[in-house]
C-alpha cells in the first residue's frame, strides 16, 4: 500500500514495502500465518540497522566510559553522538538529553529530585488519561504532604476535560504531568495549550511522550514543556528511556547520585553505568526514522529535516490504516470502540484503538487472534485510572490494536476477518 506524500509542490509516495524490508522480524510465521505485529504500543519491532548498531558496539566499543584506551574512547564517542542524535529528535541541545533505564524509572528519579524542593500543601496535577508511570511517581510525593489533583475526561470520546484541568490548576500548583498521547485510546492532548496554562500559573510542565513518539514529530521548543520523556523501544529502538529537560531545570534540581559521579549536566542525572550498547541502538533508531524521511524526500538535508519528512509521510499513511480499521469494525456485531471515532477528528488521535466485543474477555479475543498470527494486547496497559474510569477494569480491560507505519492494509483486512470469525463462533 502506498500513500501520496505532498510536500509543497512536490508529491512523493510512502513505500511500505521498502519499510518492511528493514525489519527482519516481520518475516516471522505463526501456525502457518505471517505474523502481523499489531502490538506496537507495547514496543515496536526494530530495523536491521538497530540490530547491527548493538552488535557493532559489542564487537568494537564494549567498555566503560572515560578510559585511557581505544574501546573506551569509542564508547564515549557513541554516547556523545547518540546524545546529539536525540537532541535532533527532540529539537533541543545535546546537554538537555538524559539517558535512563526506562520512562518509569526516569520519572521516579525526577519526581524524587523535584520533591526535594516541595513542601506540604504544594500541588501537582495529574490526569485520568495517563499511564500510571506519569501518575504514581507524583502521587508518591503525597508522603511529604504534597496535594495531588487529578483531571477527569470526557467519557464519550476519551479526551481530557480541559475545563476541569483549568479548575484543578491553582496558585499552589507546582507541576502539571500530562501525556502527549493515550496508550489505550490514542487521544493526542493539546500539549502546547496545556503548557501555557501551566506556565501562567507558575508551574512546571512534564510530558510523557512515550506513546506519541512513533506517531508524530516532537518539538520541545514549540511545545515549551519543561521536561519530556520517551522510550526508544516504542519508536523502533531498544529498551531504554530518554529525557529532555530544560537546561535551567536540570541545573536547578539536584538528582540523587553517588558522590564520585559527575556534577555537570546531563551526566549527573544518569545514575550508574548505562546500558551503553542500547544507547548505540537508540542513535540507530532515530537514524532509521530519518532514513524513512530521506526515502520519501530526497531534498531533506539535515537529520531534523529528514525526521520532519518522515512524519509527513507516516502520519497520513497510519491515518489511512486507521480509517480502514474503524470502518471495518463498525460493521462487526458487538464491537465497542473507545475514544475518537469521527474521521474529521483524526488529527486529535493516533492510530491506536481499544475495543471490547460484548461480554467476551479481552484475553480470549487476543488468544484467538494470536493463534492466527495477529498480535494484539489485552488488559489495562498500566493506564489503570482510565481503565477504571471507563468501567472495564473488573472485566479484563480492553483489546488494544496498535498500528505503526510498518503495518499494512492487508494486515488490517486479516484482522477484521478474524474478528468477524470470532463473533460468529
Amino acid at each position: 500500500m502506498s500513500t501520496p506524500v505532498v510536500q509543497g509542490t512536490e508529491t512523493r509516495t510512502f513505500d511500505a514495502g521498502w519499510v518492511r524490508e528493514q525489519f527482519p522480524s516481520l518475516k516471522l510465521q505463526v501456525n502457518g500465518h505471517a505474523a502481523a505485529f499489531l502490538d506496537g504500543p507495547a514496543g515496536t519491532q526494530v530495523p536491521m540497522q538497530v540490530i547491527r548498531a548493538v552488535e557493532s558496539y559489542f564487537v568494537s566499543a564494549n567498555a566503560n566510559t572515560c578510559g585511557a584506551f581505544e574501546t573506551s574512547r569509542r564508547n564515549d564517542a557513541i554516547i556523545a553522538s547518540t546524545r546529539g542524535t536525540m537532541a535532533d529528535f527532540f529539537n533541543c541541545d545535546a546537554s538537555e538529553v538524559v539517558f535512563g533505564q526506562n520512562m518509569t524509572t526516569i520519572t521516579f528519579a525526577l519526581a524524587r529530585a523535584i520533591g526535594r524542593e516541595l513542601r506540604a500543601g504544594d500541588e501537582i496535577v495529574v490526569t485520568t488519561l495517563d499511564h500510571d508511570a506519569n501518575v504514581a511517581p507524583w502521587r508518591a510525593l503525597g508522603e511529604k504532604g504534597v496535594v495531588i489533583r487529578q483531571v477527569d475526561i470526557h467519557e464519550e470520546d476519551c479526551t481530557l476535560d480541559l475545563d476541569d484541568l483549568k479548575r484543578k490548576i491553582t496558585g499552589e500548583t507546582k507541576l502539571l504531568a500530562v501525556g502527549y498521547a493515550s496508550n489505550i485510546v490514542g487521544t493526542i492532548n493539546p500539549i502546547a495549550e496545556i503548557a501555557k496554562l501551566a506556565h501562567a500559573a507558575g508551574a512546571l510542565m512534564f510530558v510523557d511522550a512515550v506513546h506519541f513518539a512513533p506517531h508524530g514529530l516532537i518539538d520541545v521548543k514549540a511545545l515549551d514543556c519543561d521536561f519530556l520523556v520517551c522510550s526508544p523501544y516504542k519508536f523502533f529502538g531498544p529498551h531504554m528511556g530518554t529525557l529532555y529537560g530544560k537546561r535551567e531545570h536540570l541545573q536547578r534540581f539536584k538528582p540523587y547520585k553517588v558522590r564520585p559521579a559527575a556534577d555537570a549536566i546531563p551526566d549527573c542525572w544518569e545514575t550508574g553505568t548505562q546500558a551503553q550498547e542500547l544507547i548505540a541502538g537508540i542513535g540507530a533508531a532515530v537514524d532509521y526514522v530519518a532514513g524513512v524521511g530521506r526515502h520519501c524526500d530526497l531534498s531533506a538535508k539535515s537529520r531534523r529535516e529528514a525526521l520532519r519528512a518522515a512524519y509527513r509521510a507516516t502520519v497520513p499513511y497510519e491515518r489511512t490504516l486507521l480509517t480502514k480499521l474503524l470502518d471495518g469494525l463498525s460493521a462487526i456485531r458487538g464491537v465497542k470502540v473507545y475514544g475518537i471515532t469521527d474521521p474529521k477528528r483524526f488529527g486529535e488521535r493516533c492510530s491506536t484503538i481499544s475495543l471490547r466485543i460484548g461480554q467476551h474477555h479481552p484475553t480470549e479475543i487476543a488468544k484467538f487472534l494470536g493463534d492466527r498470527g495477529l498480535f494484539t494486547w489485552d488488559g489495562n496497559f498500566y493506564a489503570i485510572n482510565l481503565s477504571e474510569r471507563l468501567g472495564v477494569e473488573p472485566k479484563g480491560g480492553v483489546l488494544r490494536i496498535g498500528l505503526v507505519h510498518y503495518n499494512t492494509a492487508e494486515e488490517v483486512d486479516r484482522l477484521l476477518s478474524a474478528l468477524e470469525e470470532f463473533t460468529k463462533n
